[in-house]
Parts: structure tokens; C-alpha cells; sequence
């Protein structure tokens, strides 16, 4: 693998999409609804944003806020989004669910990554409200096409995470940590220098694409200060 950082932006639609095509970004995170942190986009944006853009799209697979996949009938409607959405082209693909007590909700994540038939994944941040890290990587570990964890190393976001994703970055390549570290939650330019030393080369930006807010598209410039940054 080249050592060139990849830079995931957030993307909401078309007009997002282009901007950060064309500021650098390297892959979309598509999404709907960043007021409920990011759910399932429909299969139209999916398809209209594939047809504008060339570069990759993970799609995220969440049915409401909060890291639990629901019921059994919420999990089966995520799964049927999931077969939709691959049948209109999607690749790649985003999921994590937790239960109550913050352990990984095998069972969910089995139903819906099961209707990926393969396809490289990102577990998101539901890693940083689990009650063990460690276990639920090893949990996953086994899991088809699962090649990305999106993390801030901590609930409250990197600042507070890097401890953790340093350490993390450490033991790459250990039983559960063989999926790239992709950082992101709070992620700023004066975090990149310590993160680049511990060898991590993948960066995820939401709120930092934006720097009018999640009411306005993303900036193509403010991409390309990240891209910049990283190069």
C-alpha cells in the first residue's frame, strides 16, 4: 500500500459530491440526515451522485440516530436497503450496531453485512461507545469484506482519542486490527502531524468540509486544505 493519505468527505448530494471530488477528496461517505448523525441515503442520491463522480462511495447502512439497529423488522428493512442499494451499483458500504450494554450486536451486523455479498465495509465510530474495544475488534475480526474502522479513538472525539488511536495504530496487523484505521469525529489540521508519525494514513472530514456549517455544500477549497495537508 502507498503511503498518499486517503481523505474520505461526507457527502449529502450531487453538489457535495463534485466539490470534494474536485478539492481532492479520494472517497465519498454517503449519507442523509446530519441531524440524526448520518442515516441510509436513498438509492436515487446513490445513483445520481455514482453517475456525477468516479471516485469511490461507501454508502452508510443506519436507520436512525444512536448506535442500536433496532428491532428485528428495523434490521430486515436495513437489509432490504442494503440488497436495493447494491442492486443500483453500490460497492462499499458503512454499519455498527451496538447493544444496550455497548457490546457489538453480532446478529445485526451479520443480517445486514450478509447482504453485501463481499463488499469492503467501514465499522463506524459505534467502536467509541463500545465497552470494550479490543473485544469488539476480535469479535469482527472474522467478518467478510469488513476493511475499515472509523474512530476517533474516543466518544468525545480525537482530541481526546489520540492516545488511543496511536496505541491502536501500534498493533497493526495483530488478530483484529488487520482493517485500516480511518480517523475521523472531530478531526482538525493540528491533529494530522501526531497522527501521520504513528503511521496513519487514512482521514475521514465531515463539519471541516463545511466551514459554512452542515446547512451549506461542501467547500472545494476547504478539501483541498486537507488534501494539501496530507500530501
Amino acid at each position: 500500500m502507498s503511503n498518499r493519505a486517503v481523505l474520505e468527505v461526507i457527502a449529502l448530494d450531487v453538489e457535495d459530491a463534485v466539490a470534494a471530488r474536485a478539492g481532492g477528496a479520494d472517497r465519498l461517505e454517503l449519507v442523509s440526515d446530519m441531524a440524526a448523525d448520518g442515516l441510509t441515503p436513498t438509492r436515487e442520491t446513490f445513483a445520481a451522485i455514482r453517475a456525477a463522480v468516479d471516485i469511490p462511495l461507501r454508502v452508510m447502512l443506519r436507520a436512525a440516530d444512536g448506535f442500536s439497529a433496532g428491532s428485528a423488522e428495523e434490521v430486515d428493512r436495513l437489509a432490504a436497503q442494503a440488497r436495493a442499494l447494491r442492486a443500483e451499483g453500490a460497492e462499499e458500504f458503512v454499519l455498527g450496531f451496538l447493544t444496550p450494554d455497548g457490546r457489538p450486536d453480532l446478529a445485526a451486523i451479520e443480517a445486514v453485512a450478509g447482504e453485501l455479498a463481499g463488499c469492503r465495509w467501514t465499522f463506524h465510530r459505534a467502536v467509541d461507545r463500545a465497552a470494550d474495544r479490543d473485544q469488539l475488534r476480535k469479535a469482527l475480526a472474522d467478518l467478510p469484506g469488513l476493511d475499515t474502522y472509523l474512530t476517533a479513538g474516543a466518544a468525545g472525539g480525537v482530541e481526546e482519542g489520540i492516545p488511543v488511536l496511536v496505541a491502536e495504530a501500534a498493533r497493526r496487523g495483530e488478530p483484529g486490527y488487520t482493517a485500516e484505521l480511518m480517523v475521523g469525529g472531530g478531526l482538525a489540521l493540528s491533529h494530522l502531524p501526531a497522527l501521520r508519525a504513528a503511521g496513519i494514513t487514512a482521514f475521514h472530514i465531515g463539519g471541516a468540509a463545511r466551514p459554512s456549517g452542515w446547512t451549506h455544500p461542501v467547500s472545494a477549497a476547504a478539501v483541498d486544505s486537507w488534501r494539501t495537508a496530507l500530501s
